[in-house]
């Protein structure tokens, strides 16, 4: 009866927490809402939000479009438009028999600050939905009418780069990170990395998450606020797939630094081969003490925690590391990891390597949100990317094996003649595979010869 009983027990804590979770989103969503806000306004700016990222409103998204993305979103709406007109029961809607999609170049532009003609003028929407719009304003109030009849969601988002400019998309809800970044090495003509990445940042709580490949890019982003201050960085994170190139530090992690330095790349093969080329994902057994910041408090705690494939654990106070005295800290399924920074001086934790647990609805400081703060860099490390293993699963190594499909060896072998070339050595022909190199240090230098010999003498005929 005791065992029975303690897990009621349980299931009730859980229940409970949920609850309080539950409470704590809908206290949090209706925060934002201020006291002169009607229900017409905050309706219409929900939709706002709806339609555009990182913009103060949709139609100002819609100018930094560029042009042949804009035609593509006409032709798109166009052609929901009349793959939906069947099924009216409405016959007499103004525009959607025989619309056709614009052509794909555009006829005139005028310049991205251009806005929709004043109400006084004499084109209308209908007008413009009985003839192809000529210029990009029109074009743009058109978009403006399509994107609140379509049901699909579609999104506009502002990508940040490292160097402050920006490159302005269409996202909707089938298209994966992994599309978005395929798109993106189009627009800036960059390297096709593996470890380029879409990160989105909460400056509020001063995290980073970077995006998986195989999310849906729309969802995360809905949870946003809608005067959130979130922003999208489209950067290289050499960390994103550190699983896969040195698996050893994962599934290897109690052996000495010399001994995991002395793997080489067959063996690290094989170790990706046995944990994820399986038909069961291994998780690291990975387990030691974190600093746990207490709900509410100032204060951190060490803990000792333990890794497994369906969530965290510790081991409570005067209890073994054995399995049946392990309590539960946190589970993967509605919680995303986040990095963060400066948490030394805005939580006064231990060190400035920790990583943070929340749900995504979650923008704003709350007592759900687990923070763990770890001795090191390497530890931290360790953790995040372990975490993400036991999160995602074989998810993570689909994803890796994409990234190496889209980076083929041709943009590989000009990456590596492009550094030969900078640093004064000419690339030598050769009819086997490159050699790869891990890190800086195992290229060997090789200076020039000292004698160049003379070129062979001329043939005389005879």
């Amino acid at each position: 009866m005791l065992p029975c009983v303690k897990d009621r027990e349980k299931m009730d804590d859980i229940d409970a927490m949920f609850t309080h979770l539950l409470g704590e989103m809908d206290h949090l969503s209706q925060s934002l809402k201020t006291e002169g806000d009607s229900p017409e306004a905050d309706s219409a700016a929900q939709t706002e939000k709806t339609f555009s990222i990182g913009f103060n409103d949709l139609n100002e998204s819609l100018n930094e479009l560029e042009d042949n993305d804009l035609d593509a979103l006409m032709a798109d709406l166009e052609s929901k438009s009349a793959a939906q007109e069947p099924l009216t029961s409405e016959p007499n809607i103004v525009g959607t028999n025989d619309q056709t999609a614009p052509p794909a170049t555009t006829q005139k532009h005028e310049p991205a600050t251009a806005l929709p003609p004043p109400p006084g003028t004499d084109v209308s929407c209908g007008d413009m939905q009985t003839r192809e719009p000529q210029t990009k304003a029109e074009k743009i109030k058109l978009a403006l009418e399509k994107l609140k009849e379509a049901k699909m969601r579609k999104l506009i988002v502002k990508v940040l780069m490292s160097d402050g400019s920006s490159k302005t998309l269409m996202v909707d809800e089938r298209q994966s990170v992994r599309e978005v970044l395929d798109k993106l090495f189009e627009k800036t003509h960059c390297d096709c990395s593996t470890v380029w990445s879409l990160c989105e940042t909460n400056p509020e709580l001063l995290i980073e998450r970077t995006f998986e490949d195989h999310e849906y890019l729309v969802e995360p982003l809905s949870t946003w606020t809608r005067h959130s201050e979130n922003k999208i960085y489209f950067l290289p994170r050499p960390q994103k797939y550190v699983m896969f190139t040195d698996p050893q530090i994962f599934y290897m992690w109690k052996k000495e630094k010399a001994a995991l330095s002395a793997i080489n790349q067959q063996a690290k093969d094989i170790l990706v081969k046995e944990n994820f080329g399986g038909s069961t994902l291994i998780v690291p057994d990975l387990e030691g003490t974190l600093y746990l910041k207490e709900d509410g408090k100032k204060v951190w705690k060490p803990r000792y925690f333990v890794l497994r494939a369906s969530g965290i654990y510790y081991v409570p106070k005067g209890k073994t590391k054995s399995s049946t005295d392990l309590a539960c800290f946190v589970h993967f399924e509605k919680i995303n990891i986040y990095m963060t920074k400066n948490y030394k001086q805005k939580y006064r934790a231990p060190t400035n390597f920790c990583f943070m647990l929340k749900h995504p609805c979650i923008q704003k400081d709350s007592p759900y949100i687990k923070l763990l703060c770890c001795d090191d860099e390497k530890t931290l490390v360790l953790w995040v990317n372990s975490i993400r293993i036991a999160k995602y699963g074989t998810a993570l190594y689909k994803n890796y094996q994409a990234a190496m499909k889209r980076a083929s060896p041709t943009k590989i072998l000009q990456s590596a003649a492009h550094k030969e070339k900078s640093s004064g050595h000419t690339p030598q022909p050769s009819l086997s595979a490159p050699k790869t190199a891990n890190h800086a240090e195992d290229y060997e230098y090789e200076p020039p010869p000292d004698f160049i010999p003379p070129p062979p003498p001329e043939r005389t005929s005879l």
